[in-house]
């Protein structure tokens, strides 16, 4: 990453469809050549802020710049140098995959048209699969052509919404080799994803939740800045001793991770006065261990209301 201004700076945004709050108050910097994640559930404001950030939608309220462009009267502008990868497959299904990145190239006006087709067939492994239809293709492939296609004009700004959805786990880290490629390039990417693999990747995470940002910094950060502490455990009846351990003192999460828990708690001491009599159980082991993203994220989850209960079904 350089030290030239960041790609994106915005503040106060926020976003209303009805009477409900969609994306209230949000704020973020991001640094040219980062690789910036977005984590949170399913309605959490993600898409929408993403969609506010490259001009496809308007905020109520806010301001800020990306690439260079004011947010709120230059949106046309920086369409012109954004990638955006929406969460569903937008090309064409009738087409082949050669047939789409062409239509693709006329729309952005790409220069040498035919030529640097050939050359985003060729960067991601098309070239062979160039007369298959685009609709015949498994999801790895349809996101490698989806990106191939972002790509096509030569953005400074990729924006990816949850780009590895239902995608086996060798497209998916195809993809992040590609992506980490793009970023050591000087291509910002803005990434929202639920996978925590993929976020450790990111050099950056903002965690999103019903509308508002609880928390953005370095990846490797997070969980220091959350204060979250843990200790794994495994052995027999752990469905029995999970019980036990959420009416302890200090304890604040107990979650499952495959054949473990994880008890977490932001007071180390208090945690470890907690766990400490169960140490001496030699049918299950202890380790204290760092906090991980994915613990942080069911802890911020926790504490945030749903800014859509209540509402009509």
């Amino acid at each position: 990453m350089s030290n030239e201004p960041n790609v994106i700076e915005v503040s106060g945004l926020s976003k209303r469809f009805g009477d409900k709050t969609v994306v209230d108050d949000f704020a973020i910097s991001v640094p040219k050549g980062a690789i910036y994640g977005f984590l949170g559930p399913n309605g959490s404001g993600k898409t929408t802020t993403i969609r506010m950030l490259c001009g496809l939608l308007t905020p109520d309220a806010g301001s800020g710049s990306c690439l260079g462009f004011d947010i709120l009267r230059q949106s046309d502008l920086i369409k012109e140098h954004v990638g955006y990868m929406t969460q569903k497959f937008s090309l064409y299904s009738d087409l082949t995959i050669r047939e789409n990145l062409d239509f693709m190239a006329r729309m952005y006006k790409v220069p040498n048209r035919r030529q640097k087709v050939d050359e985003a067939l060729k960067d991601l492994g098309l070239h062979n699969r160039s007369s298959q239809l685009a609709g015949e293709l498994s999801g790895g492939w349809k996101q490698r052509l989806a990106l191939a296609a972002c790509l096509l004009h030569k953005p400074d700004l990729l924006l990816l919404d949850e780009p590895t959805a239902g995608v086996d786990p060798k497209a998916r880290r195809d993809f992040w080799d590609e992506i980490r490629r793009l970023s050591d390039n000087g291509v910002t990417v803005l990434v929202s994803t639920h996978y925590m693999d993929e976020a450790i990747q990111c050099h950056n995470i903002a965690y999103i939740a019903y509308g508002q940002k609880l928390i953005d910094g370095p990846a490797t950060a997070i969980p220091d800045m959350v204060g979250l502490h843990t200790w794994r455990v495994e052995g027999p009846d752990l469905a029995e001793l999970e019980q036990t351990l959420k009416g302890l003192d200090g304890v604040e999460q107990v979650a499952r991770f495959g054949s473990a828990l994880h008890v977490s708690g932001t007071d180390r001491e208090a945690l470890r006065r907690a766990v400490e009599p169960l140490l001496k159980n030699t049918a299950w082991q202890w380790t204290e261990q760092p906090a991980g993203l994915e613990e942080v994220f069911i802890h911020l989850m926790a504490g945030s209301t749903d800014n859509f209960a209540g509402a009509e079904a």
